[in-house]
């Protein structure tokens, strides 16, 4: 069985280009697998490999500047959910585009998955999905506002539309694995909203606490890499992914004349040309070279 380990740190680094190779090659040689971005406000990524791998990987991005208390949600794997290991330099670790926006300044109340529950079923708390529509498509908590946007990029433009819907409410926000969260809540505390909360470690820590039968999360929780989603106890889910555009396909859309494997689901069948299409089959038939190579090496 394989460790994948879901981390952010939001800290100031000076010098992102400078950490990529030796944080790339201390993955490499450990057999570490994933993907991790660095910019001048820190950190973000999943990672995947043995239980010594991720160790390793963990304790090196521990000694980075900032990192020291490093946080991040474990779960198993039983495969190697994804292909390489990328180290990427980004502008920001996740996208919002609000220049004014800084988690390190101050975030909204952070809340336990044991208090959740009861924070979400009060009357004056309005909850909302900061997620993207194609994650929240396939599960959400009980009673979420969904703002069906593409990119997180689309979140500010949303507030500003729909602020006038939360008066005098309580706001409780919730992510994949919060770090989306801390950029939303300080963006909301500087939109001069009192009563900010948010789920602490995100849905990914609040599927592993909370019992299933005491739990108000309904459907599977979408993760970024090869296993998809995954429910609660953090097991693997029920979803495959579409590899042109990478969103997750259930049993129905397999069945479906407008699905192709590797190729296109139903949603993203319109967004392609057969141009595209094409080029997606010899990247398939490619993989599947590469594959058969190893297996026979």
């Amino acid at each position: 069985m394989l460790t994948v380990a879901a981390l952010y740190k939001f800290t100031q680094f000076s010098d992102p280009g400078g950490i990529k190779p030796a944080l790339l090659e201390t993955c490499n040689q450990n057999g570490v697998r994933g993907s991790l971005l660095l910019a001048p406000e820190g950190i973000n990524g999943t990672i995947a490999g043995s239980r010594n791998g991720i160790d390793v990987a963990l304790n090196y991005i521990r000694s980075l500047p900032g990192c020291s208390d490093l946080e991040w949600k474990e779960s198993p794997a039983r495969v190697m959910p994804f292909r390489k290991m990328k180290v990427r330099l980004k502008r920001e670790i996740v996208t919002m585009g609000q220049p004014d926006v800084d988690p390190r300044a101050s975030v909204g109340n952070y809340v336990s998955p044991d208090d959740w529950n009861e924070l979400i079923k009060a009357p004056d708390v309005a909850v909302i999905d900061t997620r993207n529509d194609y994650e929240v498509s396939i599960g959400t908590f009980e009673g979420a506002i969904d703002p069906k946007t593409k990119s997180f990029g689309e979140f500010p433009a949303w507030w500003e539309k729909n602020m006038h819907r939360f008066h005098n409410k309580r706001i409780a926000m919730f992510c994949t694995g919060g770090i989306r969260c801390e950029k939303s809540t300080n963006y909301l505390l500087g939109q001069g909203v009192e009563d900010v909360f948010h789920l602490k470690g995100g849905i990914l820590k609040y599927l592993e606490d909370m019992p299933e039968e005491q739990s108000t999360w309904r459907g599977e929780c979408y993760v970024f890499d090869q296993r998809v989603s995954v429910g609660h106890g953090l097991k693997q889910g029920n979803f495959e992914m579409c590899h042109a555009c990478g969103r997750p396909v259930s049993a129905t859309d397999k069945a479906d004349p407008l699905y192709e494997e590797d190729v296109a689901c139903p949603t993203c069948h319109a967004e392609y040309s057969e141009e595209d299409r094409e080029r997606f089959r010899e990247r398939a038939r490619q993989f599947a070279l590469e594959r058969a190579r190893k297996e026979n090496s």
